[in-house]
């Protein structure tokens, strides 16, 4: 019989991620007004969307590590409450330097809690469901950017960025709804494994090659979503309201994939689903760099694209069941942690990255960069080993 699911655990989970992902993006809505208070320039504006992705690598380390060892209630509600505190740091900072420390903070929590919420969930669903469950509490990605794009567009002119950043710190009361439910699990993972048992259990191999398709995958959504905002607006000549248009509705569109892609991925397996939705993604790209002017001019092929491009994005909702099946119980945590967010934290360069793009092809030459590795992924993904409706592996088993 199916296990029943586990709903106080997936929403506990589902907010921690959502309101993680909206800590982690705010700032591309609030940063034209952060960089012009500051004093940044074009290239400090980079940096500033940067930083905390960069951090939230070393955050998911630790942090999977100590889970593992301490427990996951323990470190699922610390690590929202850290990305609490970082958001109030920026919002109270005076300085560039307090501002990148808080957003470094940011990172860390950021870094920690995916893995943790993620394992939680993918340890209690039947296999059968993992890719759907999965899916559905990644889904808290795309109503963060909404929620981020709203603050951004619509708060932020109101109120200024301080108090946007101030008043989104209050999501360190979830950590405290965490740490005294006892529908969390807390337990530690026990056994400390041997080198020599992760090499028998092909550990480390399985970790480069998620990573690279980590790296390929966000790298395809960070190069196109962190500098969307002021693509639309500067480059794209859209207005405000045009602006929150077509991000809201690439935003419902990724909401819809996510879904979508759970039971894509546990019908036909993560592999193919990863390739047709990154294929759907490059051909959503391809016109937005290519031939932007033609769907300026027809609204409706824009919202059309802007839909597709939010779609073929829900690819990313499949990394949860797919790295808690491709790692073993002992290390599970720190071995998510340590893949998804080394890939997220080489996104530090991503924003770098387009910007000299923009500066050498314009419009086309930045989304080109998304574009590369969206292709990149498809192909990529096929050197994992399919992992639909497995076991999840443990190092016992083998023993």
């Amino acid at each position: 019989m199916a296990r029943p699911f586990p709903w106080r655990l997936y929403l506990f989970a589902f907010f921690g991620w959502a309101f993680d992902f909206y800590d982690l993006v705010l700032i591309g809505f609030l940063k034209d007004a952060v960089a012009a208070d500051l004093g940044l320039g074009h290239a400090g504006e980079g940096w500033l969307l940067g930083i905390a992705l960069g951090t939230s690598g070393i955050g998911g380390i630790i942090s999977g590590a100590l889970a593992d060892r301490l427990g996951k209630r323990t470190m699922l509600s610390a690590t929202v409450l850290l990305y609490s505190l970082g958001t109030l740091v920026c919002g109270l900072s005076r300085s560039t330097l307090a501002f990148f420390i808080g957003r470094g903070i940011v990172g860390f929590g950021v870094g920690g809690e995916w893995a943790i919420g993620h394992g939680m969930l993918a340890e209690a669903v039947d296999p059968s469901q993992r890719g759907r469950a999965s899916a559905a509490l990644q889904a808290g990605e795309p109503i963060g950017v909404a929620l981020a794009a709203i603050a951004g567009y619509l708060l932020m002119p109101v109120v200024g960025w301080r108090w946007v950043l101030i008043g989104s710190s209050c999501t360190a009361f979830l950590a405290l709804a965490m740490r005294l439910s006892s529908h969390l699990p807390n337990e530690s993972a026990g056994h400390i494994p041997s080198i020599r048992e992760l090499r028998g259990a092909r550990v480390g191999g399985r970790m480069v090659r998620a990573w690279l398709l980590g790296v390929m995958k966000l790298g395809t959504y960070w190069t196109c979503y962190t500098w969307l905002p002021s693509f639309l607006l500067k480059r794209m000549k859209q207005s405000v309201g045009r602006s929150v248009v077509w991000v809201l509705t690439a935003q419902g569109g990724q909401f819809t994939g996510m879904l979508t892609f759970g039971v894509v991925s546990d019908r036909i397996g993560r592999r193919p689903a990863f390739c047709i939705y990154s294929l759907i993604t490059a051909l959503a790209i391809a016109p937005l760099a290519y031939a932007w002017q033609s769907l300026s001019a027809t609204p409706v092929l824009f919202w059309a694209t802007m839909l597709t491009l939010g779609f073929g994005s829900g690819c990313t909702a499949g990394f949860g069941a797919l790295l808690a099946e491709l790692f073993p119980s002992e290390v599970r945590a720190a071995a998510m942690g340590t893949t998804y967010n080394l890939a997220r934290m080489v996104q530090v360069v991503a924003p770098v990255a387009v910007s000299y793009a923009v500066e050498w092809k314009g419009l086309a030459g930045g989304l080109s960069v998304p574009l590369v590795l969206a292709l990149g992924t498809a192909s990529w993904v096929w050197t994992l080993p399919e992992t639909r409706g497995i076991a999840l592996p443990s190092l016992r088993d083998r023993s």
